[in-house]
């Protein structure tokens, strides 16, 4: 594969699997203090990283869980975010100045707090009561997190009673990144296509839905927009018959990001839609992975990282063929905003 170690992605993967039994100490003690419900916090892609977890929470258990963006959140004056509340937040280098501020608003409200993040000694790990720690990069960050919080979210909401499986479901994440590697490579050939027939694209739609709403919004906006400076729009399969349809031509460029969650058929019914419409649809199925050695009734739950991990693949094969660096930023990080 292009530009691809499966040293470094076992690694970092296996860092974060590695974390289990501090995580499910974490959870263990968050739960016997006990709490009224999850909030779930960050900036850019980290509280894209959430939206599937808000929605398989309120989909699976009884805990009433929002994810929110770090700067808003600490104006709003959300009346459920209390010193009863369970707060998570991300931040891969531990500095991003939103989620940090929103980590020290909600330790002043008296919030238990829980920072997934890539270093020790930075503003994020010395803020939170109970930092969870694995170093990645940009490159595998996504898969990585989703890792800590498939681990300390299933526990969670086992302890509740929700999801008596936990035990099996933490036994199959330890195969997972094999697997993932696995459908990297069946995906490779398509993500090359993609990147030689869409590198001079000026527009996109990304669509997705349920546990793959987030990676549609951060796709577009963290890595097309972001990294590679090329307009995108980002829309949910239930809202895209409200409005953006009306832009559809048949030269349009549209990404479908499809799961296996209760929501496929919002996506199914857009594909239609496309299939008749454009002539550049292209199709991220999850159902099109194998996975050999996961239970079936796990796959709704993992559809966010294999769709992650295909995407990786996809934003490799664009930086090659449009000679883009996927590190390169004019603003971000660069000028003061």
């Amino acid at each position: 594969m292009l530009n691809f170690s499966r040293e470094k992605y076992l690694k970092v993967t296996g860092g974060a699997i590695g974390l289990r039994e501090e995580i499910e100490k974490v959870a263990d003690k968050v739960f016997e203090k006990g709490f009224k419900n999850i909030f779930l916090i960050g900036s850019g892609g980290a509280v894209a990283t959430f939206y599937p977890f808000e929605y398989m929470i309120n989909s699976t258990s009884t805990i009433p869980a929002y994810a929110e963006i770090a700067a808003e959140l600490v104006l709003q004056n959300n009346k459920q975010l209390t010193e009863e509340s369970l707060v998570i937040l991300s931040s891969l280098s531990g500095t991003t100045e939103e989620t940090v501020a929103a980590a020290k608003y909600c330790k002043q409200l008296g919030a238990t707090t829980i920072g997934l993040t890539g270093e020790y000694n930075q503003p994020l790990a010395d803020t939170v009561d109970y930092p969870l720690v694995n170093f990645a990069e940009n490159d595998f960050a996504s898969d990585s997190n989703q890792l800590v919080l498939y681990q300390l979210i299933f526990k969670l909401m086992n302890k509740n009673g929700d999801f008596p499986r936990y035990e099996e479901f933490a036994a199959q994440l330890e195969i997972l990144p094999e697997k993932l590697i696995e459908a990297k490579e069946k995906f490779e050939p398509k993500a090359e296509n993609f990147a030689v027939t869409y590198k001079d694209e000026p527009y996109h739609m990304v669509v997705g839905s349920g546990t793959t709403w987030g990676r549609a919004y951060s796709y577009a906006m963290c890595v097309l927009e972001e990294m590679q400076w090329i307009k995108t729009k980002s829309i949910h399969a239930a809202e895209f018959f409200h409005g953006t349809l009306e832009i559809v031509e048949e030269d349009t460029s549209m990404l479908l990001l499809k799961g296996q969650d209760d929501t496929r058929p919002l996506m199914e019914r857009v594909e239609r839609f496309a299939e008749k419409y454009t002539k550049k649809l292209t199709v991220i199925d999850t159902a099109e992975y194998e996975l050999a050695g996961i239970s079936e009734e796990f796959r709704k739950y993992l559809s966010p990282i294999v769709t992650s991990t295909l995407l990786q693949r996809l934003s490799v094969h664009l930086e090659d063929k449009r000679n883009h660096n996927l590190e390169i930023r004019r603003y971000y990080r660069t000028v003061a905003y």
